[in-house]
């Protein structure tokens, strides 16, 4: 799918953009975890949505979750392999709108494998921020079984259950400038 006259390339604002995350932790609890460097692709067609095109490229080795130990885990062969794989990528295939209310469908690529994920969220916007600049802003969220991804490390309990969840909520805030 490609962009219509209308599509303007947008850049991420990172400086005002997180890719968070959410997992059950020893079924008690949730521990969250953000991605600190990524970019992208992002061509909206304000006029036809349907023609805007989002591609992130997510650096696996730039996982964050506030615990060193727990880092260097998530990054080792057991789950994101990050020297074999060092980008999660996700394409759009379909972008879809209906008021605010914005559907993204997508490839999602975490270590060579790939599945079909659909983002929905809120879109804001556009305005003018105080320097001239065109902004808007994405908040959404999508989730998945990270088994999907072969992610499938994990330990059993003691009294029961297991430590890691296997639903991840994907958490997406993102401001972007018009170019």
């Amino acid at each position: 799918m490609q962009p219509s006259e209308n599509g303007n390339k947008w850049t991420i604002d990172k400086a005002h953009s997180n890719l968070e995350f959410v997992v059950r932790h020893m079924m008690i609890s949730n521990v969250r975890g953000r991605f600190r460097s990524f970019g992208g692709d992002v061509r909206l067609d304000l006029n036809d949505i349907g023609k805007s095109i989002v591609k992130l490229d997510i650096d696996s080795g730039s996982i964050f979750t506030n615990e060193d130990d727990r880092d260097k885990h998530l990054k080792s062969q057991d789950f994101l392999h990050v020297e074999k794989y060092p980008l999660i990528k996700f394409e759009s295939t379909e972008v879809e709108k209906s008021g605010d209310k914005v559907n993204i469908k997508g490839k999602l690529i975490i270590r060579d494998v790939s599945r079909d994920v659909s983002v929905s969220g809120e879109l804001q916007g556009p305005i003018s921020d105080p320097y001239g600049k065109k902004r808007i802003g994405f908040d959404g969220g999508a989730t998945i079984a990270r088994k999907d991804f072969g992610l499938t490390w994990n330990m059993v309990l003691e009294g029961g259950g297991i430590l890691v969840g296997d639903s991840v909520k994907i958490e997406i805030h993102m401001e972007l400038t018009a170019d």
